[in-house]
């Protein structure tokens, strides 16, 4: 069997053709960091997958997060034992067997704001999580946590005001580039044979009887209008999971309530320290998260029932995170220092009237329409828990022996042989004239599969040249976006398979005519879509400064939706 490693135009419109011509055993719908995984299990169980994306991967929950692979300190304080071991085994497989190149540990500091009875609580709390962390006798993939005085933590952070603490705990746990995790793993299904497809937009399901045995499905690209059948269908559509039940005419089994979180970016030299930072706050925990050259912040924790796709963030979250985070900083930040501003919302499953910071992180999966699983809350350190556990409800409805998840031992695309090839970048950038930290950028994000961009750079040696405005980025990357991860439109490149979105001062205003350049020759474009796709994205750029501005939700999201959906058919 012939396996492509790429996820390009040709990969789609092939995966397409075959959607439209066989009976799958399992159709995923969804293209989130769940439905991601559950394509990936399915077919390395050996079944037939198809796996649809109404927009880009990744463009909901799954590229908006805090970018943590973390086991959840406060849910310990909750005493939810197990789903912190369970992400913290997660955790460790990410680490060191499923993605090194993109889960890489980052160092927090606990602050302690009293002398003795915090320090021993907490304490506690974070040997538990040292010993939880260890699986089957596999060593955790981080050090342990490090009892920290007034005088090492000064040392370590000098941003951080001498009355804001009195010493504090060192801990461990892991970060990643979301949204490119996501398209990574799409492209290993695809790898392994499930036919995957974004900007194709599930609008109904077919029944006969009761039964659901597959979607009408509509190509936004195209404008076309099939069917794709399917023995079992998975909904995993996150926030979204309520209005695909009400398709089925199914009420649903349980609700899921979206939760809006925002998070900052600001540069690196705005906060002195060694490592991040995890905040007691009233409501939650914040996190001030080293990210490259800049720090996340975040993130706040409100009901939201305004528009899912483009939740938005109004100056009141923004001034929130300023006016906490400012409450242990030497030096206040202020709106100047902020780059760049992101919204994302949880899907939580929900109780009658519990606040969203109660709701449960943990999933449920419904089988109550025959052909239909329905796979729904949780967090994304544990998604591929998740995506296992949806396919095993899906396969316990078909017929003959159907194989166990074996995804504990696949890694993704780029992972296999990242350490020899990062134990050799200097050589690597000796023969290609490149910088070492430009071959440890793209080590860090394609892992192995480096040698593929480099070989554009071969190719094309103006390849190599920074982004305008983005100088962490090269062009080969845009290019590799669209040819091997799936990218069909600016907007994905410019705020998925890479960050330019959020990172950039100008958020990609001055990258975008580049990179529409770059896209056109792989995607086919002429110079109206070009400008067209370039206009967009401004748009889009535009709509969230102002949003950013407004003083509530309402007015946010009105703001907002100034900017529409960019549509690919004439």
């Amino acid at each position: 069997m012939s396996r492509s490693r790429k996820l390009g135009p040709d990969e789609r419109a092939a995966a397409l053709e075959r959607l439209k011509g066989k009976e799958l055993d399992i159709l995923v719908v969804g293209g989130g960091i769940v439905g991601s995984g559950a394509a990936l299990d399915a077919v390395t169980r050996g079944l037939s997958v198809g796996i649809l994306e109404a927009r880009d991967w990744a463009s909901g929950t799954s590229s908006r997060s805090s970018k943590l692979v973390h086991g959840g300190i406060r849910y310990l304080e909750q005493l939810d034992f197990r789903l912190v071991r369970e992400a913290l085994i997660e955790r460790g497989l990410l680490l060191q067997r499923i993605a090194p190149h993109l889960v890489k540990p980052v160092r927090f500091l606990y602050p302690l704001t009293t002398r003795f009875k915090e320090r021993f609580y907490v304490g506690a709390g974070m040997l538990l999580y040292d010993l939880f962390s260890y699986t089957g006798g596999r060593p955790p993939g981080v050090p342990h946590h490090r009892h920290l005085s007034k005088r090492q933590v000064r040392g370590l952070v000098p941003s951080l005001r001498d009355d804001a603490m009195h010493g504090g705990i060192a801990y461990y746990d892991a970060q990643v580039d979301d949204a490119l995790y996501v398209a990574s793993l799409v492209r290993t299904a695809s790898f392994y044979g499930a036919h995957a497809a974004s900007r194709v937009r599930v609008e109904g399901f077919i029944k006969v009887g009761e039964r659901v045995v597959g979607v009408h499905a509509h190509d936004l690209q195209t404008g076309e209008r099939f069917e794709v059948r399917a023995k079992q269908v998975v909904n995993a559509t996150g926030v979204w999971t309520d209005d695909t039940q009400r398709m089925v005419g199914e009420r649903g089994t349980f609700k899921v309530r979206a939760s809006k979180g925002i998070h900052l970016v600001v540069p690196r030299d705005r906060f002195q320290s060694a490592m991040g930072m995890l905040l007691r706050t009233e409501k939650s925990v914040l996190f001030v998260i080293p990210w490259g050259r800049h720090w996340l912040i975040g993130t706040t924790d409100t009901d939201w029932h305004l528009d899912k796709a483009h939740p938005a963030a109004t100056a009141a979250d923004i001034d929130y995170l300023l006016e906490t985070v400012n409450t242990v900083m030497r030096v206040p930040l202020t709106r100047e220092d902020v780059e760049g501003v992101y919204a994302g919302l949880r899907p939580l499953l929900a109780g009658e009237s519990e606040s969203t910071s109660k709701l449960s992180r943990e999933h449920l999966v419904g089988h109550s329409v025959p052909g239909l699983v329905v796979i729904a809350g949780g967090k994304w350190t544990t998604y591929r828990v998740m995506a296992k556990d949806a396919i095993d409800a899906a396969v316990a409805a078909l017929d003959g022996r159907i194989p166990a998840s074996t995804t504990h031992d696949i890694p993704l695309l780029g992972a296999e042989g990242y350490q020899a090839a990062w134990n050799k970048r200097s050589r690597i950038a000796r023969a290609f004239g490149l910088h070492t930290v430009r071959i440890e950028h793209l080590l860090n994000r394609y892992g192995t599969l480096t040698d593929e961009l480099l070989d554009l750079i071969r190719e094309t040696p103006s390849l190599a040249d920074p982004l305008p405005g983005a100088d962490d980025y090269i062009e080969a990357e845009v290019v590799y976006a669209a040819s091997h991860l799936g990218a069909l439109h600016l907007e994905d490149v410019l705020a998925r398979r890479t960050r330019i979105s959020i990172e950039a001062w100008d958020r990609g205003v001055s990258a975008a005519p580049v990179a529409a350049r770059l896209l056109a020759g792989v995607l086919g474009w002429d110079e109206a879509r070009e400008q067209r796709e370039v206009g967009h994205y401004l748009k889009r750029v535009a709509a969230e400064r102002a949003s950013q501005k407004q003083p509530d939700d309402e007015s946010a999201d009105r703001v907002r939706l100034e900017a529409p959906d960019i549509v690919a058919t004439k």
